[in-house]
């Protein structure tokens, strides 16, 4: 099964960041992806945090949502959207939701960014809370692939999750389900934390949950001055990186092989090891 991590630079254009978007998947399903994602903010990336009030969209309805669907159904690609602004019932706040297609063009999850991201270094400041609203639940899916005899189940994160590994074991843990295969972490890493945290946080989480993770990246200089890290990747549960790209648009491709994943989990079977009642 062939997976593409989609990197971009978005703009404070959102009909150009969608032109992008599109182009990128197709450009990965021709190559014969199956799966793709989208980065964290891939439909807008303005001048300020404020700006993603106004392209927010109702739950379910909305043209970028709409746009999603469509190029899910065009290309029969499941779509892990990235995220984009999705109202709350304070005017004032948004969730950054991520939105997963499958490739009839349906819904088929939503996951609303837990942990908000804050930093400040003296020189750089953010502070997500101060318009979107944290999501509450953890989220998995199941995509059916063709040639597999079970339906491949990816669990969703975003960005500053990374840093939170309670959430992963919760979506490798949950009840009545199997082990994620494949963990998707639509991110805007900032080029400081980048630099210092990102492809060692993803290696990471690949290792101790020994599955796949899809890594999609805003990555390069922005119109609006922000400098994103990109770096894109694949890795393998054995915290092989199988496909990176460094800055700029385009397309990762890799393998998801679950042969691969059966062995390692099969040769070092940490997760059978893990406490009954989870707490070590």
């Amino acid at each position: 099964m062939k997976i593409a991590a989609l990197q971009m630079v978005a703009t404070p254009d959102v009909e150009r960041n969608l032109g992008a978007a599109h182009r990128l998947m197709a450009q990965a399903a021709d190559a014969g992806a199956t799966l793709v994602a989208l980065p964290e903010y891939f439909c807008l990336m303005g001048q300020s945090d404020r700006d993603k009030l106004a392209i927010a969209e109702d739950a379910g309805s909305g043209p970028i949502q709409d746009s999603l669907s469509a190029a899910a159904r065009q290309h029969g690609l499941w779509v892990i959207g990235g995220t984009l602004p999705i109202r709350s019932d304070d005017a004032d706040h948004v969730y950054n939701a991520c939105c997963v297609y499958a490739p009839d063009g349906t819904q088929a999850a939503r996951y609303d960014k837990i942990h908000l991201f804050c930093f400040d270094n003296g020189r750089e400041r953010y502070d997500e809370g101060l318009v979107l609203r944290g999501g509450s639940e953890p989220v998995a899916f199941g995509a059916a692939v063709a040639g597999s005899p079970a339906p491949i189940r990816v669990g969703l994160s975003i960005c500053y999750d990374l840093r939170f590994p309670e959430l992963y074991r919760t979506l490798m843990a949950t009840p009545g389900q199997p082990p994620c295969d494949l963990i998707a972490v639509p991110a805007a890493f900032t080029h400081t934390t980048g630099r210092a945290h990102w492809e060692l946080l993803l290696r990471a989480r690949a290792v101790e949950n020994q599955c796949y993770v899809i890594a999609s990246a805003q990555g390069g200089l922005h119109e609006n001055g922000r400098r994103t890290w990109g770096h894109s990747m694949v890795i393998d549960p054995w915290g092989e990186v199988l496909a990176v790209q460094p800055e700029g648009e385009g397309v990762v491709l890799a393998d998801l092989d679950l042969d691969r994943l059966a062995a390692v989990r099969s040769q070092l079977p940490a997760l059978a090891h893990r406490r009954p009642d989870g707490r070590f």
